[in-house]
């Protein structure tokens, strides 16, 4: 039982004697990959030595009992400990995304519904924006596109982990169910008869790529440059800060304008076009292994909704996982948790009954 955690523990201690060794701090991105294996092997390598432990004590105590009956408690106890660390075992053994410690690249975009869209995306902008900073991630507004009445008719945020910890509390891990299209059913602002109106927003969760990951050749990106409009202080209508990258050969373009300097913005649409590129890049490797992926909602239509936030009930309900409370008020401040661990959950116990399907 276990056989794999053998090589896991042995690769565990390679890699902490590479992080050990000054030269690899050289290289920053090589080390941040190594710390993130690290850190993602250090609950499995814990998990497999208490796992032996507990049953080299419960063979102990069963071989002194054989003298003294009260060592058979002892026993016992270490036998039920044991099986409870043998399924968490199984489940931290059992294969996840590997993308799950990187930081997020997110997109959210006002959908059907006019002004009233724009608001509520600028409400689940701030909301994101709150959750991340509840978990001390930072957050960095790349671009962003302004409505009338305060809402926003885009926005694109990058956030980070501070360090490499574990990653099921990184960034992706934790946010990459978000995507998807976001419904809110409340009174507008611009509703004078008091009806309820409903409309929708939509939300991309992209893994950030790292240079490393994803090569993009000179040759095959096109630069255009233009004068920004828009908030962005002084230098805007002034100078052509704005950047647009066309990748080549897939089409995608990037457009990014939230920077005076047309270097920043440049290096934020590479930042978001290598993300993209990226999730296509998993996509096409799952349908070629005949792996079902989480597909995310890349269409803002109120049909295709993953979640709904319900102004009159105080009720927020997500439609994946059947979780349903009535907190909208601390949930829009960003105390997201309890949803986000119940799609966690669910994740869990469906990796869980694959690999017990394929076994």
């Amino acid at each position: 039982m276990f056989d794999s955690c053998a090589e896991l523990v042995a690769e565990f201690l390679d890699i902490e004697s590479q992080l050990a060794q000054p030269g690899v701090h050289s290289n920053p991105e090589a080390a941040r990959k190594l710390a993130r294996r690290h850190a993602h092997l250090r609950p499995i390598v814990a998990a497999y030595e208490r796992w032996q432990q507990l049953g080299s004590d419960a063979a102990a105590a069963m071989e002194l009992a054989s003298e003294d009956s009260s060592f058979r408690a002892d026993a016992e106890a270490a036998m039920r400990e044991r099986e409870d660390v043998e399924q968490r075992l199984r489940t931290l053994l059992v294969p996840r995304d590997p993308l799950d410690g990187n930081d997020v690249i997110m997109e959210i975009k006002a959908g059907e519904g006019g002004q009233e869209s724009a608001l509520f995306a600028g409400d689940l902008m701030r909301m994101y924006v709150r959750y991340a900073e509840r978990r001390g991630w930072g957050v960095q507004l790349i671009d962003r596109e302004d409505s009338d009445l305060g809402g926003i008719k885009s926005a694109t945020l990058s956030v980070k982990a501070r360090g490499a910890g574990d990653p099921d509390d990184a960034p992706y891990a934790r946010l990459k169910f978000e995507g998807g299209v976001h419904r809110v059913q409340r009174v507008p602002v611009t509703e004078s008869q008091g009806r309820i109106h409903t409309s929708a927003a939509g939300v991309i969760v992209l893994p950030e790529a790292e240079e490393v990951d994803v090569h993009i050749a000179p040759e095959d990106v096109r630069v255009d440059v233009y004068r920004s409009s828009g908030p962005g202080g002084q230098s805007v209508n002034t100078t052509d800060s704005a950047v647009r990258i066309t990748h080549l050969p897939t089409g995608i373009v990037v457009t990014c304008q939230n920077e005076k300097s047309q270097l920043q913005n440049r290096e934020s649409a590479m930042r978001i076009l290598r993300a993209r590129l990226l999730a296509i890049a998993e996509e096409e490797a799952a349908a070629a292994t005949a792996q079902s992926r989480r597909s995310q909602v890349r269409t803002v239509d109120r049909s295709e909704r993953i979640r709904t936030y319900n102004f009159p009930e105080n009720r927020i309900s997500d439609h994946r996982v059947g979780f349903k409370a009535h907190n909208l008020d601390s949930f829009l401040d960003g105390d997201m948790d309890a949803c986000i661990q119940a799609c966690l959950d669910a994740d869990t116990q469906s990796r869980l009954a694959s690999a017990a399907d394929g076994s």
